[in-house]
């Protein structure tokens, strides 16, 4: 029998993005021992500072990426059956006036979007009056009509966790925080040296096949773990967004053109905000290196403004964030014709294969994961086919119109939660919810309160099952909340999973993790 240290993995995955952990979910899920180290958290790059769309890229027609946008556009429902409690169904206007794209392009290019999606549950595109109806009092009266089409929403960070749970379920060994800083080859099988980014202890990993899933950072993984110096195969782009209150009552998004051409959008985002953006520019400097800058956030207003009724200052920003996607660097001149389709580069070497991935996007992640397992059959045999696009992430083995009953059953269960804590629990971890408070009978079983319906009993369910270590993790990842938590109702959470974390150290050998917690 092998030690832990001498097992040989069937794949290592380096990142744990929504790539990474899509074929680390995709490989477990057919029977390959999986590994994946990520050196921060989980989807803690670009995965969680996306626009949080599950879409076909309208304006990719008009660059005549016809694949990249009928794959993306049959994604959109086989994910939303796969996960209807963090993806949901939206509706997006599209306004017209004088100086835009001509109506005619418009309803040709919505036309082929619709005919592109084989669509089975998205309703079609529409006509709309903009000065009628909810819609008349959002923007300014000059925008007279329109169109309205569908796409989809999406928790992304929710996608990306949801994934690494269900990979964990087939088998596959995840750990965050977990930095690869050296990879080597014996014997046809790849020594990969990892560090953890919290206390510095290393280990060595072995397994006969690498994947090179780390996005902004794959470059970086090449020249520091391979020595493959001077590679350059992605180009950094940064998208920025910001949020403010809530500048609608209606839950239809809108995507507006500006006048340099590019296009951004107005999206309700938990109930009680508006998300706008996003910007497109090549991002020079490191990935560990991003923020929106002012000039950024100005011209975000500024976008908005001319748009809409009501006007938006900087002063009314109450979150922003900025994320890099990590393009093939296929030589475009201007940051938004970079290609947006993902690029797989397979090579083996002495018996031992390497992959790498450049690009892509979240919609798309499913089927690059289902691409990525194709190499590593030929190299490894194959053990199962392809499983993923009748499957149900956890917590969504619903119908896609189910959440209203879910939502019936978690509150005839726990009568004592509030509609805001329900809602949340059902769009965030489903029929899981269950899970969470399992023989809760009152408020108080629920343990510490942290503020905006986080209890103690959902912080160790994220702790023990989901992999948070940090309170951001919980408040920007696992959960949004941290945009209505305050200052001092953030360090009472850090307080409590500092000692929490303490505890359970300590306590490992002589009280089980489900008591730990009744002593913080």
């Amino acid at each position: 029998m092998l030690k832990e240290g001498e097992k040989i993995y069937d794949v290592f995955v380096a990142g744990g993005g929504i790539n990474g952990l899509g074929v680390a979910r995709d490989a477990a899920g057919r029977g390959y021992s999986v590994c994946l180290c990520e050196m921060n958290d989980f989807a803690s790059g670009t995965s969680s500072n996306s626009t949080k769309l599950i879409h076909g890229g309208l304006r990719y027609l008009e660059h005549y990426k016809f694949r990249l946008v009928q794959e993306s556009l049959k994604e959109r429902e086989v994910l939303l059956k796969m996960a209807p409690h963090i993806i949901w169904p939206m509706r997006f206007v599209l306004p017209h006036s004088k100086g835009m794209r001509p109506a005619w392009l418009l309803r040709l290019g919505l036309a082929l979007y619709d005919h592109l999606g084989f669509r089975k549950i998205l309703p079609g595109t529409s006509s709309v009056n903009l000065n009628n109806g909810v819609l008349e009092s959002t923007l300014k009266s000059k925008y007279k009509f329109g169109y309205e089409y569908s796409d989809c929403w999406v928790d992304d960070s929710r996608l990306v966790i949801l994934n690494a749970v269900d990979a964990a379920k087939n088998g596959a060994k995840l750990q965050n925080y977990t930095k690869v800083t050296k990879v080597t080859k014996s014997d046809g099988i790849w020594l990969i040296t990892t560090t953890d980014s919290i206390d510095n202890t290393q280990n060595t990993i072995k397994a006969k096949c690498f994947i090179n899933a780390s996005g902004p950072w794959v470059d970086d993984v090449l020249q520091e773990s391979f020595s493959n110096k001077n590679t350059k195969n992605v180009r950094l782009v940064r998208g920025s967004h910001i949020v403010v209150n809530k500048l609608y009552d209606h839950d239809k998004s809108f995507i507006c053109q500006n006048d340099d051409g590019r296009i951004f959008f107005l999206i309700p985002y938990e109930d009680k905000f508006t998300l706008i953006g996003t910007t497109d520019i090549d991002h020079g400097r490191s990935a560990s290196e991003v923020e929106i800058s002012e000039e950024e956030k100005q011209y975000i207003c500024d976008s908005a403004n001319a748009y809409l009724n009501s006007e938006i200052k900087l002063s009314d920003i109450v979150w922003s964030y900025s994320g890099v996607r990590p393009l093939y660097d296929d030589g475009a001149s201007k940051a938004q014709e970079a290609t947006r389709d993902y690029v797989i580069k397979a090579e083996e070497h002495d018996s031992s294969l390497m992959i790498n991935i450049f690009g892509g996007k979240i919609t798309t992640y499913r089927r690059l994961s289902e691409a990525i397992l194709k190499h590593i059959e030929t190299f490894l045999g194959q053990r199962g086919g392809p499983w993923t696009d009748n499957s149900s992430l956890p917590g969504g083995d619903i119908d896609v119109d189910g959440l209203f009953d879910l939502n019936n059953k978690i509150q005839e269960k726990y009568p004592f939660l509030n509609e805001e804590i329900v809602k949340r629990l059902v769009r965030s971890y489903g029929t899981v919810s269950f899970d969470i408070f399992p023989s809760a009978k009152n408020i108080e079983s629920l343990g510490e309160s942290f503020g905006s319906g986080l209890y103690e009993k959902e912080v160790v369910y994220l702790v023990q099952n989901e992999w948070a270590r940090t309170s951001e993790d919980i408040l920007f990842r696992r959960s949004k909340l941290g945009l209505s938590l305050t200052k001092n109702e953030k360090q009472k959470l850090d307080q409590f999973l500092e000692k929490y974390q303490k505890l359970s150290k300590t306590s490992e050998s002589s009280v089980k993790q489900d008591n730990i917690a009744e002593t913080v």
